[in-house]
Protein backbone atom coordinates (compact mmCIF):
# COMPACT_ATOMS: atom_id res chain seq x y z
CA UNK A 1 0.00 0.00 0.00
CA UNK A 2 1.40 3.17 -0.81
CA UNK A 3 1.92 6.19 1.43
CA UNK A 4 -0.56 9.00 1.70
CA UNK A 5 -0.60 12.27 0.30
CA UNK A 6 -0.67 14.61 3.08
CA UNK A 7 -3.06 17.76 2.83
CA UNK A 8 -3.74 16.95 -0.81
CA UNK A 9 -6.65 18.50 -2.20
CA UNK A 10 -8.15 19.02 -5.58
CA UNK A 11 -6.00 21.37 -7.91
CA UNK A 12 -7.47 24.39 -9.90
CA UNK A 13 -8.93 24.44 -13.48
CA UNK A 14 -6.50 26.02 -15.73
CA UNK A 15 -7.82 29.03 -16.68
CA UNK A 16 -7.84 31.91 -20.02
CA UNK A 17 -4.55 33.13 -18.96
CA UNK A 18 -1.46 34.75 -21.08
CA UNK A 19 1.78 32.90 -19.89
CA UNK A 20 5.01 35.09 -21.15
CA UNK A 21 8.42 33.98 -22.39
CA UNK A 22 11.36 35.26 -23.75
CA UNK A 23 10.62 33.96 -27.12
CA UNK A 24 6.77 33.32 -27.41
CA UNK A 25 3.78 34.55 -25.87
CA UNK A 26 0.77 31.82 -25.07
CA UNK A 27 -2.44 33.50 -25.51
CA UNK A 28 -5.97 32.11 -24.99
CA UNK A 29 -7.22 30.58 -28.34
CA UNK A 30 -9.43 33.51 -30.34
CA UNK A 31 -10.42 32.95 -33.13
CA UNK A 32 -11.59 35.94 -35.33
CA UNK A 33 -7.92 37.30 -34.26
CA UNK A 34 -5.68 34.63 -34.57
CA UNK A 35 -8.14 32.67 -37.33
CA UNK A 36 -6.26 34.43 -40.45
CA UNK A 37 -2.59 34.33 -39.22
CA UNK A 38 -2.64 30.90 -38.06
CA UNK A 39 -4.43 29.90 -41.13
CA UNK A 40 -1.30 31.29 -43.52
CA UNK A 41 1.44 30.26 -41.56
CA UNK A 42 0.00 26.41 -41.23
CA UNK A 43 -0.44 26.60 -45.28
CA UNK A 44 2.94 28.21 -45.74
CA UNK A 45 5.35 25.56 -46.63
CA UNK A 46 2.61 22.52 -46.34
CA UNK A 47 0.54 22.95 -49.28
CA UNK A 48 -0.85 19.29 -48.93
CA UNK A 49 -1.58 19.40 -45.11
CA UNK A 50 0.37 16.73 -44.01
CA UNK A 51 0.68 18.42 -40.48
CA UNK A 52 -2.66 17.40 -39.69
CA UNK A 53 -2.31 13.96 -40.61
CA UNK A 54 -2.42 12.42 -36.94
CA UNK A 55 -4.53 14.93 -35.44
CA UNK A 56 -8.08 14.05 -35.62
CA UNK A 57 -9.63 17.29 -37.81
CA UNK A 58 -8.13 18.72 -40.61
CA UNK A 59 -6.49 19.72 -43.23
CA UNK A 60 -9.09 23.01 -43.91
CA UNK A 61 -10.53 23.66 -47.39
CA UNK A 62 -10.90 27.49 -46.72
CA UNK A 63 -10.28 29.63 -44.29
CA UNK A 64 -13.85 30.05 -42.98
CA UNK A 65 -13.99 25.93 -42.33
CA UNK A 66 -10.69 26.55 -40.85
CA UNK A 67 -12.17 29.89 -39.06
CA UNK A 68 -15.55 27.50 -37.82
CA UNK A 69 -13.09 25.14 -36.25
CA UNK A 70 -11.21 27.77 -33.90
CA UNK A 71 -14.19 29.25 -32.80
CA UNK A 72 -15.33 26.09 -31.72
CA UNK A 73 -11.83 25.14 -30.09
CA UNK A 74 -12.46 28.72 -28.26
CA UNK A 75 -15.39 27.96 -26.39
CA UNK A 76 -14.20 24.42 -25.26
CA UNK A 77 -12.59 24.52 -21.62
CA UNK A 78 -11.48 20.89 -22.03
CA UNK A 79 -9.28 20.82 -24.23
CA UNK A 80 -8.42 24.37 -23.30
CA UNK A 81 -6.73 26.07 -26.13
CA UNK A 82 -3.89 28.81 -26.07
CA UNK A 83 -2.12 29.80 -29.05
CA UNK A 84 1.82 30.38 -29.37
CA UNK A 85 3.04 33.78 -30.68
CA UNK A 86 6.35 34.00 -31.66
CA UNK A 87 7.91 37.57 -30.38
CA UNK A 88 9.98 37.55 -33.20
CA UNK A 89 7.38 37.81 -35.85
CA UNK A 90 4.14 38.52 -33.19
CA UNK A 91 1.85 36.81 -35.85
CA UNK A 92 0.28 33.46 -34.25
CA UNK A 93 1.86 30.29 -35.56
CA UNK A 94 0.70 27.50 -33.24
CA UNK A 95 -2.13 25.70 -31.01
CA UNK A 96 -1.45 23.75 -27.97
CA UNK A 97 -4.11 22.01 -25.60
CA UNK A 98 -4.55 21.53 -21.77
CA UNK A 99 -7.12 18.51 -21.69
CA UNK A 100 -8.36 15.65 -20.00
CA UNK A 101 -8.24 17.69 -17.04
CA UNK A 102 -8.61 15.70 -13.69
CA UNK A 103 -8.21 18.11 -11.03
CA UNK A 104 -8.82 15.70 -8.07
CA UNK A 105 -6.22 13.71 -8.92
CA UNK A 106 -3.95 16.43 -10.51
CA UNK A 107 -3.59 15.08 -13.70
CA UNK A 108 -3.91 17.08 -17.30
CA UNK A 109 -2.57 16.32 -20.07
CA UNK A 110 -0.73 18.77 -23.31
CA UNK A 111 -2.39 18.11 -26.53
CA UNK A 112 -3.71 19.36 -30.02
CA UNK A 113 -0.41 20.37 -30.64
CA UNK A 114 0.36 21.71 -34.29
CA UNK A 115 3.22 24.30 -35.11
CA UNK A 116 3.13 26.11 -38.25
CA UNK A 117 5.92 24.70 -40.27
CA UNK A 118 8.16 28.09 -39.93
CA UNK A 119 7.68 27.57 -36.33
CA UNK A 120 9.62 23.96 -36.18
CA UNK A 121 13.10 23.37 -35.77
CA UNK A 122 13.10 26.65 -33.82
CA UNK A 123 13.36 27.46 -29.95
CA UNK A 124 9.95 28.26 -29.57
CA UNK A 125 8.18 25.43 -29.36
CA UNK A 126 10.36 24.09 -26.89
CA UNK A 127 9.90 27.46 -24.64
CA UNK A 128 6.33 27.04 -24.89
CA UNK A 129 6.09 23.51 -23.08
CA UNK A 130 8.81 24.97 -20.51
CA UNK A 131 5.97 27.74 -20.23
CA UNK A 132 3.11 24.97 -20.06
CA UNK A 133 4.95 23.32 -17.70
CA UNK A 134 5.95 25.83 -15.57
CA UNK A 135 2.15 26.67 -15.19
CA UNK A 136 0.54 23.32 -14.81
CA UNK A 137 3.17 22.19 -11.80
CA UNK A 138 4.20 25.36 -10.71
CA UNK A 139 1.09 27.56 -10.56
CA UNK A 140 -1.82 25.22 -10.73
CA UNK A 141 0.17 22.43 -8.34
CA UNK A 142 -0.64 19.25 -10.70
CA UNK A 143 1.28 16.19 -9.75
CA UNK A 144 0.99 14.77 -13.82
CA UNK A 145 2.10 16.07 -16.89
CA UNK A 146 0.72 13.82 -19.93
CA UNK A 147 1.32 13.38 -23.45
CA UNK A 148 -0.31 10.95 -25.98
CA UNK A 149 -0.12 10.47 -29.29
CA UNK A 150 -0.34 8.18 -32.39
CA UNK A 151 2.12 5.08 -32.08
CA UNK A 152 3.02 5.32 -35.47
CA UNK A 153 3.61 9.25 -35.34
CA UNK A 154 7.37 9.03 -34.57
CA UNK A 155 8.01 12.94 -34.21
CA UNK A 156 5.66 13.35 -32.21
CA UNK A 157 6.99 10.50 -30.02
CA UNK A 158 10.38 11.73 -30.32
CA UNK A 159 9.41 15.40 -29.41
CA UNK A 160 7.94 13.92 -26.34
CA UNK A 161 11.01 12.08 -25.27
CA UNK A 162 13.71 15.40 -26.19
CA UNK A 163 10.99 17.33 -23.78
CA UNK A 164 11.60 14.83 -21.06
CA UNK A 165 8.45 13.34 -20.79
CA UNK A 166 8.89 9.22 -19.95
CA UNK A 167 7.61 7.02 -22.26
CA UNK A 168 5.00 4.82 -20.15
CA UNK A 169 3.97 2.24 -22.97
CA UNK A 170 1.05 1.51 -25.36
CA UNK A 171 -2.41 1.52 -25.44
CA UNK A 172 -3.25 -0.60 -28.49
CA UNK A 173 -5.94 -0.25 -30.65
CA UNK A 174 -7.24 2.45 -28.79
CA UNK A 175 -9.02 4.60 -30.87
CA UNK A 176 -10.50 4.78 -34.55
CA UNK A 177 -8.72 8.27 -35.89
CA UNK A 178 -10.01 9.23 -39.52
CA UNK A 179 -11.09 5.75 -40.44
CA UNK A 180 -7.82 4.30 -38.84
CA UNK A 181 -6.68 2.38 -36.05
CA UNK A 182 -4.86 3.97 -33.28
CA UNK A 183 -2.45 2.80 -31.39
CA UNK A 184 -1.62 5.07 -28.41
CA UNK A 185 1.69 5.58 -26.64
CA UNK A 186 1.87 7.39 -23.12
CA UNK A 187 4.17 9.81 -21.73
CA UNK A 188 4.53 11.62 -18.76
CA UNK A 189 5.80 13.79 -16.40
CA UNK A 190 5.42 14.29 -12.44
CA UNK A 191 5.55 16.82 -10.02
CA UNK A 192 8.91 15.62 -8.71
CA UNK A 193 10.70 14.72 -12.03
CA UNK A 194 9.82 18.60 -13.32
CA UNK A 195 12.40 20.32 -11.38
CA UNK A 196 15.01 18.33 -13.21
CA UNK A 197 13.16 18.65 -16.53
CA UNK A 198 12.47 22.24 -16.16
CA UNK A 199 16.42 23.32 -15.60
CA UNK A 200 17.64 21.19 -18.73
CA UNK A 201 14.38 23.08 -21.17
CA UNK A 202 15.52 26.58 -19.52
CA UNK A 203 19.29 26.14 -19.79
CA UNK A 204 18.67 24.92 -23.19
CA UNK A 205 16.39 27.75 -24.71
CA UNK A 206 18.90 30.81 -22.34
CA UNK A 207 20.69 33.30 -24.47
CA UNK A 208 24.14 31.65 -24.31
CA UNK A 209 23.15 28.56 -25.42
CA UNK A 210 23.15 29.74 -29.24
CA UNK A 211 26.06 31.55 -31.24
CA UNK A 212 25.76 34.24 -33.53
CA UNK A 213 24.07 32.25 -36.47
CA UNK A 214 21.19 31.02 -33.95
CA UNK A 215 22.84 27.36 -34.32
CA UNK A 216 22.34 25.72 -30.23
CA UNK A 217 25.65 24.63 -28.74
CA UNK A 218 24.53 21.90 -26.45
CA UNK A 219 21.42 19.95 -27.51
CA UNK A 220 18.86 19.32 -24.68
CA UNK A 221 19.65 15.47 -24.30
CA UNK A 222 22.90 16.61 -23.89
CA UNK A 223 22.52 18.71 -21.04
CA UNK A 224 20.03 16.79 -19.41
CA UNK A 225 22.16 14.16 -19.31
CA UNK A 226 24.57 16.74 -18.19
CA UNK A 227 22.57 17.64 -15.20
CA UNK A 228 21.79 21.16 -16.55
Amino acid sequence: MTAPIEGWTARPLPERVVLEGRLVRLEPLDAARHAEPQWTAHRSGDPDGALWTYLAYGPFASLEAYREHLTKQEASVDPLFFTVVPRRTGVAAGVMGLMRITPEHGVIEVGHICFAPGLRRTAEPTEAMLLLGDYVFGRLGYRRFEWKCDDGNAPSKRAAERYGFTYEGLFRQHMVVKGRNRDTAWFSITDREWPAVRAALAAWVAPENFDAAGQQRRKLEEIRQAGA
